[in-house]
């Protein structure tokens, strides 16, 4: 690592800084973070939730047309979506408000 100074009429010139960051400027060589799994871990509850919700839909729209669908599981995918939203909703709030104390944490 070299950094190289000059002084000319009383101010200070950077002329370089070397390689203090070599990774971090190149695309492929920053290698992944745990960051990475905990996102696609989340993406991964969305989409679950997500597939929650459209079955739901799907079982009451069958069991409006008789396509053979019981009450019972109309009702049971209906619950499956609700507290599947609800998980999700609260884990969102309590990432939300972990970030907050994270945020006021002295350094």
């Amino acid at each position: 690592m070299s950094v190289h100074f000059s002084i000319r009429e009383d101010k200070m010139k950077i002329e370089g800084f070397g390689n203090l960051l070599p990774n971090a400027m190149e695309p492929g060589k920053v290698k992944p973070t745990g960051s990475d799994k905990l996102s696609s871990t989340f993406s991964d509850l969305i989409k679950d939730v997500n597939q929650d919700q459209i079955n739901s839909q799907n079982s009451i729209e069958k069991f409006v047309s008789g396509d053979g669908v019981q009450l019972h599981e109309v009702m049971i995918a209906g619950e499956k979506a609700k507290t599947s939203l609800q998980l999700l909703m609260e884990i969102r709030n309590k990432t939300v408000d972990m970030f907050k104390e994270l945020t006021r944490m002295p350094v």
